[in-house]
């Protein structure tokens, strides 16, 4: 497998687990996480289209590595676009598992050269910095 890093303190992307526990008690999952940010617009389209929402609500947990609405704007013009086309959803699911590990991983959790294994199969290492 490929050695990939991933910076966690990107500006353009985010990192939540699910469930985020409420006041009232019942939890958030991913998906409504995403949603109530404003800021994961495009990246809860995707969810969508790759047909991960239910898979996402389910049961986890789940840590994302979430791209932001400004993240996907950097990338090349139509490259989402082309992603969210029917024909290219096995693309797309590997993207988007690329960026989700399992079991809640916190920000506090995370030092240099920690390897996590993404719900995608790929080894990621995780580099931090101030």
């Amino acid at each position: 497998m490929f050695r990939r890093t991933f910076l966690t303190t990107s500006a353009a992307v985010a990192m939540f687990s699910a469930s985020i526990a409420l006041a009232d008690g019942h939890s958030k999952d991913i998906v409504d996480t995403a949603i109530s940010a404003g800021s994961f617009g495009t990246l809860v389209a995707a969810v969508q289209a790759a047909g991960l929402v239910d898979t996402l609500k389910g049961e986890g947990p789940f840590t994302v590595f979430a791209p932001t609405d400004e993240a996907f704007a950097a990338l090349p013009n139509g490259t989402v676009e082309e992603l969210v086309k029917p024909e290219n959803k096995a693309q797309l699911v590997s993207i988007l598992t690329y960026h989700v590990v399992p079991g809640k991983v916190l920000s506090t959790d995370l030092n240099n050269d920690m390897m996590v294994t993404t719900v995608q199969g790929s080894d990621l290492a995780i580099m931090t910095r101030d």
